[in-house]
């Protein structure tokens, strides 16, 4: 019967088709569809990334290739906004950024447990919030000796957010740790003193507002991913292929279990006499009587001879290993979970065996969702902290900021940043720097954007370490190499090489 015919419009709606009849689906809220599955989820995909290589290989594939060795700060003030002069502008952004390397790059003036600086803390809370759905970053102040600012960072597990005295949630209070006005903004944030697995007796709460009541200052940032409207919490990187990658890992398990007994191959010898030894009958068999490594056990060994009784005879197994058809399955299986991950095969397992354009595709396609992620963990971490950071620098009169307190427009206009990071590599670094150098020669790009794509570097600091080389060589009576010249690019003027 036809959908059409039934009365319903959608096939996937019709319940009379014998493939639909057992699927019942509830359309639950946000709250309803995730927080009570939020703990198994957290617990079971840790499991995976202690024990299955897939999972934890995807994880690690997402910390490199977004944080890599971690998002630097680029200052883009809007000088036409501020009224400032381009030059002025870029003395500005240099101090500035100087200026908040002294202080994130310093473990005991950026964590509160003096452990990360900002670089790696941006890829243990990116790493938390795949791996767990969300993760909380505190805002404390602690001025500490020898430095000169007392904002601090701190990392919070999302198992520690949860209701206080473990109570279950109520509506209009807290859910899942979080307590929430009518229109769905976080107001407090209840954090267990203690994971809530740890063996601690004891356990207290501390309830913390979400904004300043008189500043209106974040207290809290919660890094998660916004899947639904009204999401209050969030769901893990895998929590879709859970079950998938766990199968996996045990049918993985089981083939290799199998190539293991097969490459164990035991020769059996029937002997004729009844008065054999039934000791040395025992000889080649691991976990034989007496040897101490296993009593009356038997096990197969590698490569044993067994001598059997009269009468007896051996039946040899054959497992058929290695199995030829698990290779195409895995990579079938991995496939779906790459779709679901983001993750094109070849990025996933690491494998480039097909043509330069098929792996450069894979790349490409990695490469922007990466970058999505990118910008993610930007505007949720990187930028919130350096906008704290740049609030008290500017009130402590170490960065000059004319009307940043007074006007929330000039505030924005200062705080304006780019986050850069590691290029995503090449395949053919002569094929991608000749595509950058025809870019800019036809004004299709900028030298800025094409070094940061190409390797992540700041272009500026590039060119200034350049001319101190160049410089350097000319001093030495050396002689300045010319330009390497490019297919298809504009010529460049010759090199010179004047004292």
């Amino acid at each position: 019967m036809s959908a059409y015919l039934d009365g319903s419009g959608y096939v996937g709606a019709d319940t009379s088709r014998r493939s639909m009849r057992k699927w019942f689906a509830v359309g639950g809220s946000p709250d309803r569809d995730t927080l009570r599955d939020l703990p198994t989820l957290r617990a079971r995909s840790r499991d995976l990334l202690r024990n299955a290589p897939l999972a934890l290989g995807a994880i690690n594939t997402n910390v490199t290739s977004v944080i890599g060795t971690g998002l630097t700060l680029n200052p883009t003030i809007d000088h036409e906004a501020l009224g400032m002069e381009p030059d002025e502008a870029a003395t500005w952004q240099r101090k500035t950024q100087a200026e908040f390397r002294q202080w994130c790059e310093q473990k005991e003036q950026f964590d509160i447990e003096a452990k990360l600086d900002f670089y790696q803390a941006q890829a243990v809370a990116f790493r938390g919030a795949l791996e767990s759905g969300d993760i909380f970053v505190s805002l404390p102040y602690e001025l500490r000796p020898g430095g000169v600012y007392g904002l601090k960072v701190q990392l919070i597990e999302s198992d520690r957010c949860c209701n206080p005295d473990n109570k279950a949630d109520v509506e209009g209070g807290f859910k899942a740790g979080v307590m929430q006005d009518e229109a769905g903004r976080a107001q407090q944030y209840a954090f267990a003193r203690y994971h809530p697995g740890d063996y601690r007796a004891g356990q207290s709460w501390q309830i913390v507002q979400a904004f300043g009541a008189k500043t209106g200052r974040r207290n809290v940032l919660h890094i998660f991913e916004y899947l639904r409207p009204g999401f209050r919490r969030g769901v893990p990187y895998l929590a879709p292929v859970i079950e998938a990658l766990k199968q996996l890992g045990r049918y993985t398990e089981a083939e290799l279990m199998a190539a293991v007994v097969s490459g164990m191959f035991t020769v059996f010898i029937e002997q004729s006499n009844a008065g054999s030894d039934p000791d040395a009958a025992m000889d080649g068999f691991a976990g034989q009587p007496g040897t101490g490594d296993g009593g009356d056990e038997m096990a197969l060994g590698y490569g044993a001879v067994g001598f059997l009784g009269p009468g007896e005879k051996a039946s040899v197994v054959n497992p058929g290993r290695p199995n030829a058809l698990f290779d195409p399955f895995v990579k079938s299986i991995l496939t779906q979970v790459g779709v679901a991950l983001q993750l094109p095969l070849e990025v996933l397992i690491k494998h480039f065996a097909a043509s330069y354009s098929a792996s450069r595709a894979a790349l490409l396609e990695a490469w922007r969702f990466f970058k999505v992620r990118r910008q993610w963990i930007s505007s949720e971490f990187c930028q919130p902290v350096y906008e704290a950071w740049l609030a008290e620098a500017v009130s402590s009169g170490r960065i000059a900021a004319p009307g940043f307190f007074a006007d929330p427009a000039i505030r924005f206009a200062y705080s304006q940043a780019e986050w850069l990071g590691d290029g995503p590599g090449s395949l053919d670094p002569l094929k991608e720097v000749t595509a950058a150098v025809m870019k800019v020669d036809n004004d299709l790009s900028n030298v800025k954007k094409e070094t940061a794509a190409l390797d992540g570097s700041d272009w500026r600091a590039n060119m200034i370490q350049r001319g101190e080389e160049v410089k350097l060589r000319r001093s030495l009576g050396l002689v300045i190499p010319a330009t390497v010249p490019i297919a298809g690019a504009a010529p460049s003027a010759p090199a010179d090489n004047a004292d």
